[in-house]
């Protein structure tokens, strides 16, 4: 696990030092050594952090040249069967004579004999890379299939100074003496909508993220010319879903089960190679608790497992995981954390993020990654669980809401919507005052504001789209903006096959799991230098899942059957079988608490009007309505924060 950086340019006088600077920017990634090549001919500079998890030598070193020097790498992630790649290059006649034992000289090589594509047809694993071609003076940049790991990308500058940029943060991005730091204001509106940026857009003005399952290659003419090409699709999770669902396993339960369970199971095997410490987080869920209970079964030692606990007990699991932790015989390790801990992170979250995320698990999420540091170098994360085995509670209220909207004309909804959005928020407090029956229910406007605009839902992604948003009209409060469309706004009519809850799953897999999930696990991490592997998103297993008869994944009103099923072979029913919690913190109550004052400088009226990017009157009446408890706009006003805080940092 490492961090990756480079650029192309046509003047060579800022070759050393802005490649040093952006190195340096993203060192946490990579404390353990630092390199930079540069062919001055070509323009081309590669820089790496390197975190050193499979042979620890200098022999691992990056930036790596294949043995021929054609091509060149500046790589951040692992390949699980580097080892089975390095047998069937022999197996045709390939004796290489190899000088390390890391699957980056195994890429390389495979890259060498079988060129682009059909080595990221082969690989298996985590990955972003950088790839200077020689012979055919060509740049690739190439990204994972489920979207682990991180790069931005995009042109800088102008004239002969122009620059192609790349890194796995955008501070290194930014480190360069070009980058101009021009803010894009569409993307904040998806921020306010989503919580994140999704891919591929950035905070920035032409720096763009590379999409799962795409490499991007720029050739000779496309540098030159400063050209930037679309990228292109070597992996399609739709396209594997919909194959998974022409081609259902007719087996019976049983050997569904036995047969995934061994492929899970082989998958965490894979993930737990490693030449240094190795543990877990265990949150005592489903997902973790079921790839710990598979990594024990195969450790001849206790595994090292954390999980951090709030004080507030509505929000509190670490019980359980102790409890599961206990049973399973691993080495655990526990921290509970109160709002003094949040305040000593909240200042860090702009640097650790790099452009405004508002999902507030990203506190714990650094807090647990700060804990495991201590103990292991490497640890595996149960991400991923949910999206594929219908886990989240929402996706049986999207799918019970849905079928309420069919009981009503589409007209009729139409004219039910438009008079109530027809009322202000500050109507509404007047029609609250009014009515006390009403005014009881504390999110009683909120609900009036989301509830309304989804009457005006077409169809299923629609509605998901306006229930699980916050800002309903981000617009509204990003002055001077335009919303761009996303993945989630073009799925439209795909997938007709598919139930609802189905439906809701692959919505989450192309947005949600790599633009929020995966995006929180890498940066908490990586900002710990620590290394996070997911085995449930091995996409052979994300492949399979989708061949698996839904009903084995939601039954009697309760998703991941299956891996329930799993998981009672390893831990009693008693210790897993209870409400999903999730990793939320109760910021809704800290905000009124030990962070109104930082909150309150960050939203005040001056602040708001001097910057001059947000509605300043609506961002004041939802933070007053929240501290008066008449509305709990946590997280409409939580965006807001990470907005402006990130504004402070980069200022």
């Amino acid at each position: 696990m490492c961090g990756i950086t480079g650029f192309y340019s046509k003047t060579s006088s800022t070759f050393n030092n802005a490649i040093l600077k952006m190195n340096s920017a993203i060192s946490h990634r990579g404390p353990d050594s630092n390199n930079t090549w540069q062919d001055k001919n070509s323009g081309v500079v590669f820089g790496h952090q390197r975190l050193s998890i499979l042979d620890l030598s200098m022999a691992g070193n990056q930036p790596m040249k294949s043995n021929s020097e054609r091509f060149i790498i500046t790589y951040n992630g692992e390949i699980y069967n580097h080892h089975e790649i390095r047998q069937d290059l022999k197996k045709i006649g390939k004796n290489i004579k190899w000088k390390s034992n890391t699957d980056t000289e195994t890429l390389l090589e495979a890259l060498e004999i079988w060129g682009v594509e059909k080595t990221l047809q082969k690989i298996v694993g985590m990955f972003a890379f950088g790839l200077w071609d020689k012979k055919n003076h060509t740049l690739y940049l190439i990204r994972d299939r489920m979207g682990e790991k991180p790069i931005y990308f995009g042109w800088q500058g102008e004239g002969d100074n122009k620059v192609f940029l790349f890194g796995s943060e955008l501070k290194a991005l930014k480190a360069h003496p070009e980058f101009n730091r021009k803010i894009n204001r569409d993307a904040i509106t998806l921020q306010f909508r989503h919580n994140y940026i999704p891919d591929p857009y950035s905070i920035y003005k032409d720096i763009y993220k590379l999409q799962p399952g795409h490499y991007l290659k720029l050739s000779e003419k496309d540098l030159t010319k400063g050209i930037l090409p679309s990228p292109v699709m070597y992996w399609s999770l739709i396209k594997n879903v919909i194959y998974g669902n022409s081609n259902q396993i007719s087996l019976d339960e049983e050997n569904i089960k036995n047969d995934f369970e061994k492929l899970l199971k082989l998958s965490v095997k894979q993930k737990m190679i490693s030449d240094v410490p190795l543990g877990a987080f265990l949150s005592g869920g489903i997902d973790s608790s079921t790839i710990v209970a598979l990594m024990q079964s195969q450790s001849n030692y206790p595994i090292k497992t954390f999980t951090i606990g709030f004080k507030e007990d509505d929000f509190n699991e670490a019980n359980y995981s102790k409890k599961i932790a206990k049973h399973l015989g691993t080495d655990h390790t526990e921290l509970y954390f109160s709002s003094k801990e949040a305040l000593e992170v909240i200042p860090k979250l702009p640097s650790i993020y790099d452009e405004p995320f508002s999902d507030n698990s990203q506190i714990p999420s650094f807090i647990l990654s700060q804990l495991t540091k201590q103990h292991v170098k490497v640890a595996l994360s149960g991400d991923g669980g949910d999206e594929l085995f219908c886990g989240y509670n929402r996706y049986i209220s999207i799918n019970n809401w849905s079928k309420k909207f069919d009981l009503f004309p589409k007209s009729l909804r139409k004219i039910l919507s438009y008079t109530a959005r027809t009322i202000s928020p500050y109507n509404w407090d007047k029609i609250l005052k009014l009515l006390p029956v009403l005014n009881q229910n504390t999110n009683f406007e909120q609900k009036i504001n989301k509830g309304t605009r989804a009457l005006e839902a077409n169809n299923l992604p629609d509605l998901y789209n306006i229930i699980f948003s916050n800002w309903q009209n981000p617009t509204d409060v990003v002055i001077n903006s335009r919303e761009p469309g996303t993945l989630l706004s073009k799925f439209k009519t795909e997938l007709p096959m598919l139930n609802n809850y189905e439906k809701m799953m692959v919505l989450d897999l192309i947005t949600y799991l790599p633009s929020n999930i995966l995006v929180k696990v890498d940066r908490a991490s990586m900002a710990s230098s620590l290394e996070a592997r997911v085995p449930l998103l091995d996409h052979k297993l994300v492949e399979y899942a989708w061949k698996i008869p839904h009903t084995l994944k939601m039954r009697n009103g309760k998703g991941k059957w299956i891996l329930r099923q799993i998981l009672n072979n390893y831990v009693p029913k008693n210790l897993t079988e209870r409400p999903k919690m999730g990793f939320g913190i109760p910021i809704g109550n800290w905000l009124r608490g030990p962070l109104r004052d930082w909150a309150e400088n960050l939203l005040s009226e001056k602040r708001l009007t001097q910057d001059g990017y947000l509605n300043t009157k609506l961002i004041r009446y939802k933070w007053k309505a929240h501290l008066s408890k008449k509305n709990n706009w946590q997280y409409d006003l939580w965006n807001v924060l990470m907005f402006q805080a990130w504004i402070d940092s980069n200022n």
